[in-house]
């Protein structure tokens, strides 16, 4: 089976009518005087500020966070490349959530700026590709963009290990979309809001705008032709559903959101 049909298959669930909520958090925030490691001149994008977004997905009862943001030890620290103001994990208490509220947690994929808190979430059920999880847990040390020490403490906790596409709740609402190239495992996330409609979260598979315009790969990606043929399955994606699509690291769509802990549903 073709991986374009399967995704077909996928999708053709009919929608049950879950309360599904997404929040948005900005969880710190990046600089780079030089893009050229992204796979663009200078002259390509006038975007040298990225924002680090984390997501809570409410589902019924259950709760979800997609990203963890930039390391709790950035928050407050001045210097560098990086900016994080109030911590993921103190936004959440301010709504009255704690990390042990959360039933599932996913990354996009395990680059230190992903997976910030991701200790602090060790009793929820973890959603992570089988090659994500072989890079990140049995050679983490081998990618300079993986930090283990970040999500060390979810060696042991109870893993739901992928090997594509997945219907995570099993009612279409909340999907998350195989899409390699960046890191072995790398995922997008696609959810069925009743109001704002179908929305897909990119992960990593662009940074900027003109990433996408140009087809631009960072150089640090693991393997550029998957990344290529997960650009195309994505678009395909935004082109069979009308989903909209965020950038996640978008800092200019990010400043026309609204952030916790307002939601879209």
């Amino acid at each position: 089976m073709s991986k374009f049909l399967a995704l077909l298959l996928l999708f053709s669930v009919n929608f049950a009518h879950a309360e599904l909520k997404l929040t948005v958090f900005d969880c710190g925030h990046l600089s780079f005087p030089d893009v050229s490691a992204f796979g663009l001149s200078n002259e390509e994008t006038s975007v040298r500020e990225l924002i680090v977004p984390c997501y809570l997905i409410q589902h019924n009862d259950h709760l979800m966070v997609w990203d963890a943001g930039l390391p709790l030890t950035d928050v407050g620290r001045t210097g560098g490349n990086s900016r994080y103001d109030e911590s993921f994990l103190d936004q959440l208490a301010s709504m009255g959530i704690s990390p042990d509220d959360v039933d599932f947690i996913a990354f996009s994929h395990m680059h230190y700026d992903h997976t910030g808190a991701a200790n602090a979430f060790q009793q929820a059920t973890l959603l992570i590709q089988e090659t994500e999880a072989i890079a990140a847990f049995d050679h983490g040390a081998d990618n300079p963009v993986f930090r283990p020490a970040l999500y060390s403490e979810l060696t042991n906790s109870t893993r739901r290990t992928l090997n594509g596409d997945a219907d995570v709740f099993g009612d279409g609402s909340v999907k998350i979309i195989s899409s390699p190239g960046h890191t072995p495992g790398h995922q997008v996330l696609y959810l069925e809001l009743e109001n704002f409609g179908p929305l897909i979260l990119s992960g990593d598979l662009y940074h900027f705008e003109a990433s996408r315009t140009l087809r631009s790969t960072p150089v640090f990606n693991t393997n550029r032709e998957e990344s290529l043929e997960s650009m195309d399955k994505v678009e395909a994606l935004i082109e069979s559903t009308g989903a909209t699509f965020w950038i996640q690291h978008n800092q200019e769509l990010a400043e026309t959101l609204n952030l916790a802990p307002a939601f879209y549903n």
